[in-house]
């Protein structure tokens, strides 16, 4: 798991759980919208990580890993008063730190609109004139579902490779982490992940 992954390596010290809704994405991109039922769950996931007691005590921090739910975590972030972070907030405020020019790439469609939209607005509020190319790895997806992880990097590596001049690249969903040498090699650019800009940044916000 990308973000397991990351915590291992940048904060092998938290103490990290999974609470899971698997079936929030398929329903997203059935419906092809955030419906209310929808909202309403990821409060019910944000209150039951809450009343959770592991080691070290109460949950001190919530990290939600789907980048197409911008909207349901904004609304959990403002009943709550633990640090909460969306997917893809930490990578997005990296890649505005370094740059104008950002590629951006996704292997679910439902994500590319409205992360797009979300880099837009971050980069709004800085006051920062941005250009994105946003694009997706079409079969990618597809591909790591039946346990091709080779050919889902390879894709999505091709897909990259036909960003034009942007000065950074970032990998839109946590599953895209795994192919980042693959971009990195057909880009030659800088290649931003989320699940370890997200490490970093909870680790930023709790081990103070």
């Amino acid at each position: 798991m990308p973000i397991r992954e990351a915590f291992s390596k940048l904060w092998p010290e938290a103490y990290a759980f999974d609470v899971l809704d698997t079936s929030l994405a398929t329903d997203l991109a059935n419906s092809g919208s955030l419906d209310d039922a929808m909202m309403a769950r990821f409060q019910t996931l944000a209150e039951y990580a809450l009343a959770s007691e592991g080691k070290g005590g109460r949950t001190q921090g919530i990290l939600f890993t789907c980048s197409a739910f911008g909207q349901a975590i904004e609304a959990v972030k403002a009943r709550h008063p633990v640090p909460i972070l969306r997917p893809n907030e930490a990578a997005f405020e990296t890649a505005l730190g370094v740059a104008s020019r950002i590629g951006l790439v996704v292997t679910f469609e439902p994500s590319l609109s409205a992360l797009k939209q979300e880099l837009s607005v971050m980069a709004a509020a800085r006051g920062k004139a941005i250009e994105i190319q946003a694009v997706l790895a079409e079969g990618a997806l597809a591909a790591l579902k039946r346990g091709d992880g080779d050919r889902h990097d390879q894709l999505v590596a091709d897909r990259a490779a036909k960003l034009g001049d942007v000065e950074v690249i970032v990998l839109g969903q946590f599953s895209l982490a795994r192919a980042r040498q693959a971009v990195e090699r057909a880009t030659g650019r800088h290649v931003i992940t989320t699940p370890e800009s997200a490490a970093l940044a909870m680790k930023g916000k709790i081990d103070v």
